[in-house]
């Protein structure tokens, strides 16, 4: 359901991704690990079509995502929590989009409740908005359209253990469901527990890929990701 395929892309001559290839099947999450600036959020930028590719290709659902038809439906995104207006409420971020994709009111009721956050909550503006609370306001927002495909960029920034463990719980009924999702972040325990798959990048190249116990190796998947990361942090991207 989701493809990258040889992607590289180029920054003023230097690489940000680095022919960089793996799949996301459905029913499925794949954790996309790597440091900062290992090329994760450019990844992430050239599938939803707001960066493009220098080589290769990134598709979702076997299209490139400006191709699908109606793509906001389809595929449910989180790349910045910060990215909502102050000055409005949840509710109404939540009722424009909802506005935007055609869908009823209803379902604005039904993704506040699906991300726990209460009516007083929702009538709140985003301004005043903790960052855990800003995390589940954009969760709902990806779920509007109940896509089939979910990328998920750092969702679990600013959540408290309770949060946390509600999101592990939600993604992973997610992907029961069928829906392919896609968990780029820097917590590798909660990765650990969700993720079918792993991706680990560092300096735009994909440096494994496997199940969490493939990569541990019988020491741990820290242990793995230190070891092939240690020279690959702060990278090109």
């Amino acid at each position: 359901m989701i493809e990258f395929n040889h992607v590289s892309k180029t920054y003023k001559g230097v690489k940000a991704l680095d022919d960089v290839s793996f799949a996301v099947g459905p029913g499925s999450v794949t954790g996309f690990l790597g440091p900062n600036g290992a090329g994760k959020s450019t990844a992430l930028r050239i599938l939803l079509g707001l960066s493009r590719a220098t080589s290769g290709s990134a598709t979702v659902l076997g299209r490139p995502y400006g191709e699908l038809d109606r793509p906001a439906a389809r595929v449910g995104a989180l790349l910045d929590a910060d990215a909502q207006h102050p000055g409005r409420t949840g509710r109404e971020v939540l009722t424009l989009a909802a506005t935007v994709l055609g869908l009823p009111g209803t379902r604005v009721e039904e993704v506040l409740d699906l991300v726990g956050l209460t009516g007083r909550e929702s009538r709140r503006t985003v301004g005043g908005y903790s960052l855990g609370m800003r995390q589940r306001l954009g969760i709902a927002q990806a779920l509007l359209g109940d896509p089939e495909v979910l990328v998920l960029d750092e969702p679990a920034n600013g959540l408290d253990p309770q949060g946390i463990r509600w999101l592990r719980g939600l993604i992973r009924d997610l992907a029961a469901s069928g829906r392919a999702v896609l968990l780029s972040s820097h917590l590798l325990h909660e990765v650990e527990q969700v993720a079918d798959h792993i991706v680990m990048i560092g300096r735009g190249r994909v440096l494994a890929q496997g199940t969490a116990a493939e990569l541990g190796r019988d020491r741990g998947l820290e242990e793995t990701f230190i070891e092939l990361t240690t020279h690959a942090d702060r990278g090109a991207a």
